[in-house]
């Protein structure tokens, strides 16, 4: 196999992302040799802001467990979906570290709604005409610190994208009175489906009693990377916060209340296009980023056209000082299978 140093390039003109595009390689050459490379990865993702992108590794669709590999690159521990009380709809038939999330009726995962596109007609990608911003699995302590998204199966590269918000440089942009008024301040957060929505709240329904691995936790609205030193807003779309005693602790509650109206205002300055890349999916492109200083979106496609399947891959294992010596929220303490509120990608 050749030697073929790894030159990234940036995906923007601003430091927000690099791209290593080896789609004029061999698909085996390609991912053998970012196998090689792989070491060297996380310290090209934390220069890019937390957004590395691979272009041409197609070859991972017949060599699943190499996605493994470059996951474990980025972490201690890799999640083993089949222990953490995900539907068995999404595991991967070989491989218990792959989510597969995808349209296919054996899996039934269906994009967001349409969101209005702008007078100019081109995608509209800041809140609350985009709805879904979030960080993975943010209703976990301590939360995953990579996502790895492989694309499979990609719909035109107009419908499907995924966008990705530079949370860190949105931190930076609020400016001294405002980042000061927010470092003290937590958010609640809760999986979308127990009840505690603003939606769920609105209409009075009465919140669902919570199992252990279901309750909300409570997560810095400010965080500090563990191995870049630099600061992000750590925040989710409203649907994955508990505005039944949140969203924001310390702060008026419910949908309307003055920590959700924070929470609104905050989602709306993270998502300026100022602070975002558009991915739009090639097949074989794997993207590496970081839940800890990024927020991402994924948009709608026409799924009665296409088909689109995704693998991803979550690790932990250095989310910072504030969950030192943690153990982890979401697995049952006593071994039991729990699968009540299985969890829903």
């Amino acid at each position: 196999m050749p030697d073929k140093p790894l030159k990234p390039t940036p995906l923007r003109a601003d430091p927000f992302g690099a791209c290593l595009d080896l789609s004029d390689a061999p698909p085996d050459d390609a991912l053998d040799t970012v196998l090689a490379a792989a070491k060297d990865l996380p310290a090209m993702m934390d220069r890019a802001s937390g957004l590395l992108v691979i272009r041409g590794l197609s070859a991972l669709a017949g060599r699943p467990g190499e996605m493994v590999a470059l996951a474990r690159a980025f972490g201690t521990e890799v999640e083993d979906i089949r222990q953490t009380l995900t539907a068995p709809r999404f595991f991967h038939p070989d491989v218990a570290e792959i989510m597969v999330l995808s349209n296919k009726p054996e899996v039934g995962h269906q994009p967001p709604p349409r969101p209005p596109l702008q007078p100019d007609g081109t995608l509209d990608v800041q809140f609350p005409a985009q709805t879904n911003w979030h960080t993975d699995q943010s209703y976990r302590r301590p939360p995953p610190d990579v996502t790895l998204l492989f694309g499979r199966t990609t719909p035109p590269t107009d419908q499907g994208q995924t966008l990705f918000a530079d949370a860190s440089a949105a931190y930076d942009a609020l400016g001294l009175a405002k980042q000061n008024q927010l470092s003290d301040l937590h958010a609640l957060h809760a999986m979308g489906w127990v009840g505690r929505t603003p939606d769920d709240v609105a209409a009075g329904t009465p919140p669902n009693p919570l199992l252990p691995h279901q309750m909300p936790v409570r997560q810095p609205l400010v965080r500090q990377h563990p191995v870049t030193g630099r600061h992000a807003l750590y925040l989710a779309e409203r649907r994955q916060l508990d505005c039944v005693d949140g969203p924001i602790t310390g702060m008026e509650t419910g949908p309307g209340g003055t920590g959700d109206q924070l929470v609104k205002d905050l989602l709306t300055h993270i998502s300026d296009p100022r602070f975002v890349y558009v991915h739009a999916w090639q097949p074989g492109d794997l993207v590496f980023a970081d839940n800890r200083s990024l927020l991402h979106a994924a948009t709608w496609y026409d799924s009665t056209k296409y088909a689109r399947e995704m693998w991803r891959c979550t690790v932990m294992g250095n989310p910072g000082r504030e969950y030192a010596g943690e153990a982890k929220s979401w697995l049952p303490a006593d071994g039991q299978e729990l699968m009540q509120g299985l969890e829903d990608a």
